[in-house]
């Protein structure tokens, strides 16, 4: 009985398909050890143990064609700066999965929020937020699909961030997002705000929302100090693709010593 083993035993052998053998021999990475005269491949042990190197290698995330080079003439040192660009590849892309799992999460926390959350008004303690502006527009005009395709180069990742409504008060409205770790175009502080959280069908309904933001600021005897910001949170019509969720909020000062509440009480 011959030594050698045909291209199927192999392939049972290593746990891989005969048609992913073939194609390690298409690029010339892996030859059999002889063709018998029945035309068969026929593979030993070098070539067990060269195709036990190649998985590996493609396990570790190095292409077919670096594999190739350095058979053929790599060194020691070739083999270890490949390993050390696959572990940084590796952990870019462990971060990559780490940042997306945060943001699923995330997803899923503020649509339980918006779910459960017995009343609209809030009366929140918020971080100071550093805001990047995308574009400027102005009240009157409506955000259409040509703005975004004029100004989509400079915003990466369109509609997984917040985007932040920043209403000046001077008929401007800019676009922005949240920066983390450099300086902004906004830094709103850190204080005491006003939130009003809410869905709607259709962006006319939008003035009624601020109306109703800013008589329940009245209600409680608050004044709204600087920007109004509307921050939509697109994603969330993942759930409920007819509704559009969005965030008002504006920093606050107290008119006297006691707050009140939603409902005008003390």
């Amino acid at each position: 009985m011959k030594k050698e083993i045909t291209i199927s035993e192999l392939a049972k052998l290593m746990g891989v398909s005969v048609h992913q053998i073939r194609y390690f021999e298409e690029k010339g990475i892996l030859l059999p050890s002889y063709i018998d005269d029945n035309q068969y491949r026929m593979y030993g042990m070098n070539e067990i143990y060269r195709l036990a190197h190649i998985l590996l290698l493609r396990k570790v995330g190095l292409p077919v064609k670096a594999i190739r080079e350095w058979s053929e003439e790599g060194t020691p040192d070739d083999m270890q700066k490949l390993l050390v660009q696959s572990v940084s590849k590796m952990e870019a892309e462990i971060d990559r999965l780490r940042s997306l799992s945060g943001f699923i999460r995330k997803v899923l926390d503020e649509n339980e929020h918006y779910g459960q959350d017995g009343t609209s008004f809030q009366v929140i303690q918020r971080d100071q937020l550093v805001l990047t502006t995308w574009f400027e527009t102005h009240m009157e005009s409506e955000l259409d699909a040509r703005m975004l395709v004029q100004e989509g180069d400079t915003l990466p990742e369109l509609f997984e961030a917040d985007i932040h409504y920043v209403y000046e008060g001077d008929d401007r409205v800019l676009l922005c997002t949240e920066v983390h770790g450099v300086k902004g175009d906004i830094a709103l502080p850190a204080g005491e705000y006003l939130s009003y959280q809410f869905t709607i069908h259709g962006e006319e309904d939008l003035e009624q929302h601020f109306s109703q933001f800013q008589a329940n600021a009245d209600r409680r005897g608050l004044i709204l100090h600087g920007s109004r910001i509307l921050v939509e949170k697109s994603y969330l019509s993942l759930f409920t693709q007819e509704s559009l969720y969005y965030e008002l909020f504006a920093r606050i000062e107290h008119n006297g010593s006691d707050a009140v509440d939603g409902d005008g009480k003390r």
